[in-house]
């Protein structure tokens, strides 16, 4: 039975993926299917892009336009409730706490919020630790696991300064650990919210607004993806993975993978 975790490494750019040391991230691309070309959405923040991930729909449909939430006047149900409505087990590991918004309540299995403490080599480590159980285990049909260092680093730092890449790289080793860890039926996504110039985010440029995406895992082939690619297709990837039939609401699609 496949499962599938989905992890954002928030603030990643496509191109510290050659300046870092990556080679956890440059072997699931050698193994996988990706592209150093996707698309984020505008306003690229966090909030905004996750609920497009989550909710394959751009933010001038899900109304949530800065870092703090705002339902929707006419409500599209998110990849959590779908997941629940076909009895499938969802669990989310984050670190920053607005992010709770991206599931209904009753429509997650397991959350643990691991406070981000402002410590780069310690927040996503120990949201790591919290997932590695779950992930061992298989308990969980999809899991979310939210990695948010990277991210802090570019705002103390600057995007693609020194400090940044040596993030990169640790965060790197920590999805390392994450793919030991996985069992062999697991389908793993990563991809980031929005990228980042000089020390901020948000804006249309080019730098905010590519992001990579890989997949990997049991049926995905080797293949550089060339068909565009956004964040409306996370949602209805995943549920095409699971075997689960998409909101009809959503304006993305599922990725060809296989």
């Amino acid at each position: 039975m496949t499962r599938v975790l989905y992890v954002t490494i928030d603030g990643l750019r496509p191109d510290a993926l050659e300046a870092a040391p990556a080679p956890t991230l440059q072997t699931l691309m050698r193994e996988g299917a990706f592209t150093l070309n996707a698309r984020s959405v505008y306003p690229s923040l966090t909030l905004p892009c996750h609920m497009s991930l989550f909710h394959s729909l751009p933010p001038e449909r899900h109304n949530v336009l800065t870092n703090t939430y705002v339902p929707m006047a006419r409500p599209v149900p998110g990849l959590f409730e779908v997941l629940r409505q076909a009895r499938k087990r969802s669990g989310m590991f984050y670190s920053w706490e607005p992010l709770r918004d991206l599931a209904r309540p009753l429509s997650l299995s397991v959350a643990k919020l691991i406070a981000y403490e402002h410590n780069p080599e310690v927040s996503d480590r120990r949201v790591v630790e919290a997932a590695l159980p779950y992930l061992r285990s298989g308990e969980l049909d999809f899991t979310f696991l939210y990695l948010g260092s990277v991210d802090e680093v570019g705002h103390l730092e600057g995007w693609m300064s020194p400090a940044y890449l040596r993030q990169v790289a640790h965060v790197d080793a920590l999805l390392g650990q994450v793919l030991a860890g996985l069992p062999p039926e697991t389908v793993l996504l990563v991809m980031s919210d929005h990228g980042g110039h000089q020390r901020m985010h948000g804006t249309e440029r080019p730098e905010d607004m590519t992001v990579p995406f890989i997949a990997w895992g049991p049926g995905v082939a080797q293949a550089h993806l060339t068909a565009p690619v956004s964040l409306l297709e996370l949602a209805p990837t995943v549920a095409a993975l699971l075997e689960v039939a998409p909101e009809p609401a959503w304006e993305g699609r599922a990725l060809r993978l296989g």
